[in-house]
């Protein structure tokens, strides 16, 4: 009996797990979430981030930025460097726009250690689509 219940348990364990598992987003599906009912239009080298609503790291797909009705997307050169758990150090050569050529590192939150470089990409616009 006690066989049968420890076997019990571990399926338990195992289900559970699998369904943890599965319940997991990745990153492409959390960013065509983010993107549903949206269009994308041409992309531009460099953005104004004065108005912006804030940054979103997704992690292992893109950096997004949100203005006002627009979201911009920069899927990475190596977007599988993105680490949510990292912050971005951007230096900026364009004042209060952000070009794909700006210098962008990567620090951990916990230890403040240097942990990579980012190259910034072409910027995509998504924006809602009328009717």
């Amino acid at each position: 009996m006690r066989k049968f219940i420890a076997a019990l348990a571990l399926s338990a364990l195992a289900l559970g797990g699998a369904t943890a598992v599965q319940a997991k987003q990745t990153g492409d599906e959390k960013l065509a979430k983010l993107l549903d009912g949206r269009v994308a239009g041409q992309p531009k080298s460099c953005i104004y981030t004065g108005r912006t609503d804030g940054m979103q790291v997704i992690e292992k797909t893109a950096i997004v930025y949100k203005d006002g009705d627009t979201i911009w997307v920069n899927r990475t050169a190596h977007p599988e460097n993105l680490d949510r758990d990292d912050i971005l150090v951007i230096n900026r050569f364009s004042g209060s726009q952000l070009c794909k050529l700006d210098q962008v590192t990567t620090i951990d939150q916990g230890s403040g250690f240097f942990t990579g470089v980012v190259f910034l990409q072409d910027f995509v616009p998504y924006k809602k689509v009328e009717g």
